[in-house]
Parts: C-alpha cells; structure tokens; sequence
C-alpha cells in the first residue's frame, strides 16, 4: 500500500463514516468497495470489519440512550448460529460472487409492506435479523439493506433505529474479524499502521454523521436511505457481473 493509497484511505474513511453516521449502513458499503480495489477480497472485509466497528462503535456510543438492548441481545442469538454454520461449511468468500450478492440486496428496502411486514421489534423478526443480516454480514462484508428492512418499516424513531442498528453492527463487526483473521496475515506494518491511524477518522465523521442526522425528518431519512443505497448496490451488481465476463 503507497502513502497516497493509505492517505486516500484516511479521506475515504472520514466521509464513509460520515455517510453511515447519516443513514446506519451506506458508509460501509462505499469502504468496502474501495477497500476491494486494493487488498485481496478476504483482507478487505476484515479491515472493513476493523474500520466499522470503531465507526459503528463510536455512532452507538453517541446514541446510547436510543439502545434497544431486548431487540439487540435477540439479533446477537442470531448471529452466532450463522456463525456456527458458515465455519462448519469452511466458507471461503469470491470477488464476483460478493459483489452481486451486495448488489442485489438493495431490493429488499422496496418489497411493500404488504409483501413483507418484519418489524426488528418482534422478538422473533429480531432472531430472523440476527440470523440473516450477521450470516450475509459475514459471507460478504456488508449486511445493511438486511438488516433495514426489519428496522424502516417499524415504528421505531430514527434515534432508535441508527443506536440499534450501530450496536447490532458493533457485534457483527467484531464477528467478522474473528471469521476472517487468518486473512489479515498478509498485511504490512505500514497497512497496520495506516488501519490504526483511520479509527479517529472513523469516528470523527461518525460524529459529522450524527450531527446531520439530527436535522433529518423520519421520512426523510427513509426515502433518502433507499436511494443512496440502491445506487450503491446497482455499482457492485454492474462490477460483479463485469467480474464474471
């Protein structure tokens, strides 16, 4: 990694930050891409996963108050079943097929409510939520539009919903690094050190994030979530397939 990738990382982790500070998931969808383009695809969700948790940690900390910590306990139970599966399949993530899968997630944030009414406050939806968005977080890097579609339809505010959703990335993202450690024994010192410098970075555009977040209306935030993170997801379809070709 040259200093200029590693000092274009920095900017890109501020901004990510920020973004996902705004809408809870976008920011690590563009990190990941970006992270793509210079490690190898297992690396790259790992650091990700580095990168995010101190985001995501940072956002959770700010909205504590906001932590819905029944629905929280109930995604974690979840998670670790998915968990426990992918390790015993000894799955192994590829390029192309991570790409599509996160470019076709965005589609579950416009299934009608009619079609799908899951609600995160439900004890078993949660479960559901746990199992699916840590299992797709794990085999891809990046479970948001997953795990949305059982927070924008509740009835949640959007304090609750960014704080839950932090925290519930928090332990995701501390079970992705644990899933992909191996992976980072290709990294460099200099990598390493560019990895540690980034934390502030994260959590100062976490807390840029918050603070516009602030001045977003509820229906706002929803409509605006969808269509970031459709556009992002039509980017990683396009390159998947361009992988695949």
């Amino acid at each position: 990694m040259a200093i200029w990738i590693g000092a274009a990382l920095l900017i890109s982790v501020f901004f990510t930050s920020m973004l996902s500070g705004i809408f809870g998931m976008a920011g690590g969808l563009v990190l990941l891409g970006i992270l793509f383009l210079i490690l190898p695809v297992g690396t790259a969700i790992a650091v990700q996963g580095a990168i995010q948790l101190v985001a995501n940690g940072s956002r959770a900390f700010f909205s504590r108050a906001y932590i819905d910590w029944r629905v929280l306990s109930v995604m974690a139970l979840g998670l670790a079943v998915a968990a426990i599966v992918l390790f015993l399949l000894r799955y192994t993530p590829s390029l192309a097929a991570v790409c599509i899968t996160i470019g076709v997630l965005p589609i579950l944030l416009w299934i009608p409510q009619s079609w799908l009414a899951l609600d995160a406050s439900k004890p078993n939806h949660a479960f559901i939520c746990g199992l699916l968005g840590g299992g797709i977080n794990l085999a891809v890097g990046v479970a948001g539009p997953t795990i949305d579609m059982f927070f924008i339809r509740t009835a949640m505010d959007r304090r609750t919903i960014i704080a839950t959703k932090a925290a519930a990335q928090v332990v995701n993202h501390a079970a992705k690094i644990a899933f992909y450690w191996s992976a980072t024994s290709s990294l460099a010192p200099f990598e390493w050190a560019a990895i540690a410098l980034a934390a502030p970075f994260a959590v100062l555009g976490t807390g840029a994030g918050h603070w516009v977040l602030q001045r977003l209306s509820d229906a706002d935030f929803k409509r605006w979530t969808r269509l970031i993170v459709s556009a992002i997801g039509i980017f990683y379809f396009i390159r998947g397939i361009s992988l695949l070709i």
